[in-house]
Formats: structure tokens, C-alpha cells, sequence
């Protein structure tokens, strides 16, 4: 191991911790210099640095470059830096300090060379996320009971992934990272365990239910790494995954349904996430190298446009205090910087050519057809034109333009606001020179986005979904509704029973504890009446009647033994 070279998780922890013990004028400097040396130490990590630590019988590998983890520990930096960035005026201390926390165990994440390595990271990056949420308490009371509904679903997860992780070591005697298969209890579990952190179904709903209780920059930095470093998790450990293709199809089409139905900005872009993901967890199932580019290099520019979406909604809560859709509009007029950044990053997640997304995302549906499954590729191409309708149109439309509010905001302070160029900056450079991030691809690739016949069509599917989106105008506004999801069931149905049987208990159990307490008490009487000490089976004999019950017994034996003779 070259000593020079520091894990580069462990830069952003060290600094989470230290965070607090800085100078009011020296914090936000601080904030942004350690996700700096972190990027730093990512790029000098080569594959002959190593740190084996020895724990129990097993050495842990806590320093093992791979291709993949160096582009997914890359945009964990930056998304970490440029969030410190909109963050530093506003956020509370502790907010800064555990997400600095919560990106250093993600690149902890993507720097394990185990299992058991990356398990301790996976856990501490629980604590942090969680952490996150309930920063924001102060301002926002709903983000106590999300903060704990978010940190038991996490737990779950990584109890889940815990009894996998031990008994795939006990099966195999090997805690590495390696491709594996889901033929066996072990592995079926550490698959659901990396699942539940990417948002699967069944419990899809955990991220729009706490990630806008955040604040506005804890929103950001819940974005960025959680559900992606899952994505890096599956893509390691689970290639080629059938099952998968059908999972992420599900989260493809879940999030655009729930999105469409949402009033709530930043839960609209909560689904999305899911929508998002799910496309890089078919991509991981299709498993060619092709999608596997895809899913990475999709995964990359997802924290990176989603992030800046997220900016240009926190900003908008920041300056409003509103977050509903329907309380919203007209606001690019005494907010353009917000609105720009923001028509920016929904023009990069609905893959316009010249952003980021149309660069990426084209790589999943061409692997889709290189492995000649046309469903799979019609079905991706199809969820395509419902992200432009929910993201790319809903998002911006409601908030920025549609009916005139009445709202006059300012854009918010400069740091946001350099924040949201910077990363509609990336979405741009990315889009124009796709090499940028084909060149750190984990494997080498050849491919040209910027076709005739790639650029017609996707131009036609997204012309296509914005004329339906205003035909549909009228059904696509939105009212005070609730979206009902499988959380409904944990959330409210269970404890309701729960509340009710408590009732139940409460009416019927005190008359039937009396009872028993009374029936008890007449049983213990008149056992006692019998055998206590003046019963009859207590009582004692004098010695002068046993005499004469002797006497008595004798001769009656001797007459019936006279008169059996």
C-alpha cells in the first residue's frame, strides 16, 4: 500500500466530523475543500494501492480500485462539492456534517474490495442519510417521523443484507466482491438488500415519502448517492441479472405514473428518481457491456441533472415556502436564473439532444436492441416520452409558468445560484462532448449518439409527448389529492389496527381480568376450606381413636377369616 495515498471516503468523513470544530468564516471554505481533495485522491488511486485491514479471520479490503467505482466515486464528489456550494448559507452544521458523512461512506462504498467492507460502509451511509432528514426538524416538524420511517426501512435493508453477506461467506468461504448469481438463499438476499437502498418494489415509496421532508439542500445531497450507490452495488455483484430487467421496468413505470398524479414539486422529482433508477437497474439486468456503460455513465449524469432540478425546487421553497403546484406559478418572472437552470435540467432528464441525457440514457435502449429484445427496447423508449411528460413538462410548466400566482420572489443568494449554473454547466458539456464520460467508462466503447436517425427520433417521441401534455393540459393539472401507496399499509393501515385492537383490549380485558381474578379466588378458597390447616384433610386424629379403629379393623379381619373356614 502506498502511504501516500488516503482513502478517498475517508477525506469526506474525517471532514463531516471535523466540520463542526471550524470558524464560522472558515466552514463554508472548508466545505468545499474537502470534497476537493477527495476528487483529488480518487484520481490517484491506482489498482496497485491497496489498505488491508485485518478483522476477525477476514482481511478487509477498504482501498481496491475499479473502473466502476472511480467514475461513481468521481460524481459522489462532485455532488457532494456543488451541494456544499448551494448549501453553505443556509443549511444547519449538522445537515453539512452528515452529508459529508453520508458521501464519504458512499465512496467508501464504491472503494470496497469485500463484502464485509462494504456492508460497515453501507451502514454508516444509513446513519448519515438519516441524519440528513432530520436536520431539517427545526423547520419542517414532518421531518422527525420521516427521518424514523426512512431509518427503519434502511435497517431492514441492511439486516436483509447482513444475513446474506454472512451466510454467502459460510457457503463460499469468500467475503469478495465478485459478479454472482441469485441461485441460492444467500445471494437472493444480498440482492434484496442492495434492492430495497435502489427503491425497488415493494418499498419503492420510502424515497418520496422522506427526501422532500429535507431541506432544500438535504433534498440534493439525498439525491446523489443512496439509490446510485445501490445502482453500483447491483451493477458489481449482479450483471446480467434477468430478474432485474423486470424489477427496474416496474420502477420505470411506477415513478411515471405516481409522478403524473403528484401536486407536490419535489415529490413529483422524488418519483422521478425512481424512474430514473429503474432504468439503470434494466440496463444492469440486460448485463452486455453496452448497458453496463449505459447504466454507469446514466447513473453519472442522473446525480448531476436530478441534482440541479432538485436545486431549482429547493430554491423555489427556499424563497416561497411552498411546495405545492397548485399554490405555484408565474415565478420565472422575478425568478429567471431559477427558472433557466431549472428548464435545463428537465431538458437534460428527458434526453434533448445536446444534454447530458440524451448521451446516456441512448445507451440503455441500444443495448436493449442489441440483445435483440424489442419489448424491453419499446417499453424503455415509451417510459422516455413520460419522463419528458412529467419532468421535462409538469415540473417547470406548474412552477414557472402555467397561472400567474401572484408570488414575486427573488432567485435566491448567489451560492445557490452559482451552484445551479455550474451544474447545468455539466449537463451542457457532457451533452456537446460525450467523450468527456465515455472515456472513463469501465469498459471501452464505440458508439456515436449524435446519428440522423437517433437525433429524428428522439426529437419526434419528445415533440410527440409535449403536443399530448397540452392537449391534455386539463387532466394533467393538478388538485389537493393523495397519492395511496404500499406504504399505506405500514404507515396507516397496521397502526390503525393496531390502535383499534388496543381499543378492543381496553374494552373487553379489564371485565374478563375480573372475572378470572374472582374465579381464581373462589377456587382458592375452597381448596383451602379442604386442605388449609383447618380442613378436612388436614385435621389431626387422637391417638385413643386410632387405638379403637385398630381394635375394630383386627376383629373384623378375624371374623371374616372364622367364617371363610
Amino acid at each position: 500500500m502506498n502511504s501516500l495515498i488516503l482513502p478517498p471516503g475517508f477525506i469526506l468523513i474525517i471532514g463531516g466530523l471535523l466540520l463542526p470544530l471550524f470558524s464560522a468564516k472558515l466552514k463554508p471554505l472548508a466545505a468545499i475543500i474537502f470534497p476537493l481533495l477527495s476528487l483529488m485522491m480518487v484520481w490517484l488511486v491506482t489498482p496497485e494501492h491497496n489498505l488491508l485491514i485485518d478483522f476477525l479471520d477476514y482481511e478487509l479490503s477498504m482501498l481496491h480500485y475499479t473502473a466502476e467505482g472511480r467514475i461513481f466515486a468521481t460524481v459522489f464528489c462532485l455532488a457532494a462539492g456543488i451541494g456544499a456550494l448551494y448549501a453553505i448559507k443556509h443549511a444547519r452544521t449538522l445537515e453539512l456534517s452528515a452529508a459529508f458523512v453520508y458521501a464519504g461512506s458512499a465512496i467508501g462504498v464504491t472503494f470496497s474490495g469485500d463484502l464485509i467492507s462494504l456492508f460497515i460502509f453501507w451502514e454508516i451511509m444509513a446513519i448519515g442519510s438519516t441524519l440528513v432528514i432530520w436536520a431539517n426538524s427545526r423547520e419542517n416538524p414532518l421531518a422527525v417521523g420521516a427521518s424514523m420511517r426512512y431509518l427503519l426501512v434502511h435497517l431492514l435493508g441492511g439486516v436483509i443484507l447482513m444475513i446474506g453477506i454472512t451466510a454467502h461467506i459460510a457457503n463460499t468461504g469468500s467475503s469478495e466482491i465478485v459478479a454472482m448469481k441469485a441461485d441460492s438463499f444467500a445471494t437472493w438476499l444480498i440482492l434484496i438488500g442492495f434492492l430495497v437502498n435502489a427503491g425497488a418494489p415493494p418499498l419503492s415509496s420510502w424515497i418520496a415519502d422522506a427526501y422532500p421532508e429535507a431541506s432544500p439542500s438535504g433534498t440534493v445531497f439525498l439525491s446523489a448517492f443512496t439509490t446510485k450507490t445501490a445502482v453500483f452495488a447491483l451493477l458489481m455483484c449482479f450483471p446480467g441479472e434477468t430478474v432485474l430487467i423486470y424489477i427496474g421496468l416496474y420502477m420505470v413505470f411506477y415513478g411515471i405514473i405516481y409522478a403524473l398524479l403528484e401536486n407536490d414539486m419535489r415529490r413529483i422529482l422524488a418519483y422521478s428518481i425512481v424512474n430514473q433508477v429503474g432504468f439503470m437497474v434494466v440496463a444492469i439486468g440486460i448485463g452486455s457491456e453496452l448497458a453496463l456503460n449505459g447504466a454507469a455513465a446514466h447513473a453519472f449524469a442522473h446525480i448531476i441533472y436530478k441534482g440541479l432540478l432538485l436545486m431549482s425546487a429547493g430554491s423555489v421553497l427556499l424563497m416561497t415556502g411552498k411546495r405545492k403546484c397548485t399554490d405555484l406559478g408565474g415565478l420565472f418572472q422575478t425568478m429567471p436564473t431559477t427558472a433557466i437552470n431549472g428548464i435545463i435540467g428537465a431538458l437534460a432528464i428527458s434526453a434533448v439532444p445536446l444534454t447530458s441525457g440524451f448521451v446516456t440514457k441512448s445507451l440503455e435502449t441500444s443495448a436493449a436492441a442489441d440483445a435483440a429484445m424489442p419489448v424491453v427496447w419499446f417499453l424503455l423508449v415509451a417510459a422516455s416520452a413520460g419522463v419528458f411528460l412529467h419532468a421535462g413538462i409538469k415540473f417547470p410548466w406548474f412552477v414557472f409558468f402555467q397561472k400567474d400566482s401572484g408570488l414575486r420572489p427573488p432567485d435566491p443568494p448567489w451560492n445557490m445560484r452559482l451552484a445551479m449554473w455550474i451544474m447545468s454547466g455539466l449537463c451542457i458539456i457532457i451533452g456537446i462532448a460525450p467523450a468527456l464520460i465515455y472515456g472513463i467508462l469501465p469498459y471501452a466503447l464505440d458508439y456515436e449518439p449524435y446519428t440522423a436517425d437517433h437525433v429524428v427520433t428522439q426529437m419526434q417521441l419528445l415533440l410527440f409527448a409535449g403536443f399530448a401534455f397540452f392537449v391534455l393540459l386539463s387532466l394533467m393539472r393538478r388538485t389537493l389529492t393523495i397519492s395511496l401507496d404500499l406504504d399505506w399499509f405500514y404507515r396507516k393501515l397496521i397502526p390503525n389496527a393496531v390502535t383499534k385492537l388496543q381499543s378492543v383490549y381496553e374494552g373487553v380485558m379489564p371485565p374478563l381480568m375480573q372475572y378470572l381474578k374472582q374465579f381464581s379466588q373462589r377456587r382458592f378458597e375452597h381448596l383451602f376450606a379442604i386442605h388449609g390447616p383447618q380442613g378436612i384433610f388436614a385435621r389431626t386424629w387422637p391417638s385413643a381413636s386410632m387405638v379403637i379403629w385398630v381394635a375394630v379393623l383386627l376383629a373384623a379381619s378375624m371374623i371374616l377369616y372364622y367364617i371363610e373356614l
